[in-house]
């Protein structure tokens, strides 16, 4: 009798090892308390919604986690009608389920849908590259499916066609800051969750979008530092923004992880427009669709990533490596294709979006809702600056103040990082060069860092 009451003691103490440090259970962003936000057009104060932010539960046994979230982010979202879509983001009480073992799979490969893939931490749909449109040689402006206006392709919706098109150029003036956008209610990203605002202007994935509403996304892309794990892919494997370690066992400088895929030199498309030809009101450049791309192996760089848009590393949250999704960028920020997963999945996909959850044999994990601000991770980057500097920090409970202070001790700039977020963004371009300090408190702590402005 001890020994089997010593054995089942065994076996909890390692349950509560195993949930203490499975990035799939415990890097969800929970809340209960703060609510979502959105724009309206012509109104750059965002509204207040009376739907929660974030994830609400996270509940797991052995094989598998269980999520469930409302879809909607901390950071304001909207509008979204640069392009025709006038949706609202919605609450999708919804219920996510993933392995909590991915494993490889070894058979036919399974390419990404319409519709969901993946979640972000914040329990944000992921979609992949497509959003419905096929090129139509019969069709006025050369287009078929997606928003209504278009005649309906051949073989209904969801069936592919030979020229399938990039969301990403595409819709770009109807996505919102944060790069996300709603298909009915279902607000989801199909790219890195950043800002646009931090992207290159000049680029043919850009929107303005933020100076009128602003955003500040699920993270900031930091050069110098591995990106956050941002989500997980429907196959279990875990996807991090857009930096990584150069080589695949956490040695090596932070680089980039680079997209495979590249544009085919092509002039003419196989019973498709040819490259640059306008049919109404649509122009068919090079990377309006996604057969526009090729995949290229480059063996001996391992900064370039697989078909799948990952790799097998080493990361902060897998020390023993793993198979690992990368938000991929081009070097000016700008998302580069196939930009998240794709086109098929690395492991065996048996996550999804469920109707309910076991009723028994299921924990539940407890975010740790005291927030140690001694003990946070805190990242202030670009540091010398010359017009921000962005602050980084955990998935914070309460709001958190942040000034800039000058030598005489002078408030000079005051932001907040939101409950519910991990960034705030402090803008310099009424700020003097010279020595500053950076205070972050959530009313009983603070900690300062060194900046300098340097114009």
């Amino acid at each position: 009798m001890k020994q089997k009451i010593t054995l089942l003691g065994m076996l909890l103490v390692g349950f509560s090892m195993f949930a203490q440090t499975n990035p799939a259970i415990t890097k969800w962003l929970q809340n209960t308390t703060a609510f979502g936000s959105y724009y309206t057009s012509g109104n750059s104060t965002p509204i207040p919604m009376t739907v929660l932010s974030n994830c609400q539960q996270v509940r797991f046994n052995t094989t598998d986690v269980y999520i469930n979230a409302t879809g909607i982010p901390a950071y304001p979202t909207g509008i979204f009608s640069g392009d025709g879509n006038n949706n609202l983001a919605g609450n999708q009480n919804a219920i996510y389920k993933l392995p909590l073992n991915p494993s490889q799979n070894t058979g036919t490969l399974t390419a990404t849908s319409g519709g969901n893939n993946g979640i972000f931490i914040n329990g944000v749909s992921l979609f992949d590259y497509r959003d419905g449109v096929a090129y139509s040689a019969s069709a006025t402006n050369g287009i078929c499916g997606g928003p209504p206006g278009n005649p309906p392709c051949s073989g209904g919706m969801g069936t592919i066609q030979a020229w399938n098109r990039d969301a990403i150029p595409a819709e770009r003036l109807g996505f919102d800051c944060a790069k996300g956008h709603p298909a009915g209610t279902n607000y989801h990203h199909h790219q890195n969750p950043s800002a646009f605002k931090y992207d290159s202007t000049t680029s043919n994935t850009f929107s303005p979008i933020c100076s009128l509403y602003d955003s500040e996304g699920l993270y900031a892309i930091n050069p110098t530092v591995h990106s956050p794990l941002i989500g997980f892919a429907y196959d279990g494997f875990p996807i991090y923004g857009a930096y990584a370690y150069t080589n695949v066992n956490g040695t090596g400088a932070i680089a980039r992880m680079k997209s495979s895929y590249q544009l085919k030199n092509q002039t003419t498309r196989t019973n498709g427009p040819t490259v640059g030809q306008t049919i109404g009101t649509q122009t068919f450049f090079n990377g309006y669709f996604k057969e526009d791309y090729e995949y290229v192996a480059h063996s001996s760089d391992p900064t370039y990533l697989d078909e799948h848009n990952g790799r097998i590393c080493v990361t902060p949250e897998y020390p023993a490596g793993i198979y690992c999704y990368f938000t991929t960028v081009n070097a000016d920020n700008s998302s580069a294709y196939p930009y998240v997963i794709g086109p098929t999945f690395y492991g065996n996909k048996t996550g999804a979006k469920v109707a309910s959850a076991p009723t028994t044999g299921l924990t539940t994990f407890l975010a740790n809702e005291n927030f140690i601000l001694d003990k946070a991770t805190i990242s202030i980057f670009p540091n010398p600056t010359n017009d921000y500097f962005t602050v980084q920090t955990d998935f914070v409970e309460k709001d958190l103040d942040v000034f800039l202070i000058n030598e005489l001790g002078q408030i000079v700039k005051s932001s907040k990082i939101l409950q519910g977020s991990t960034l705030s963004i402090i803008e310099t371009d009424t700020v003097y060069n010279g020595i500053y300090f950076l205070k972050i408190s959530d009313g009983k702590e603070s900690k300062s860092f060194k900046v300098i402005i340097n114009k």
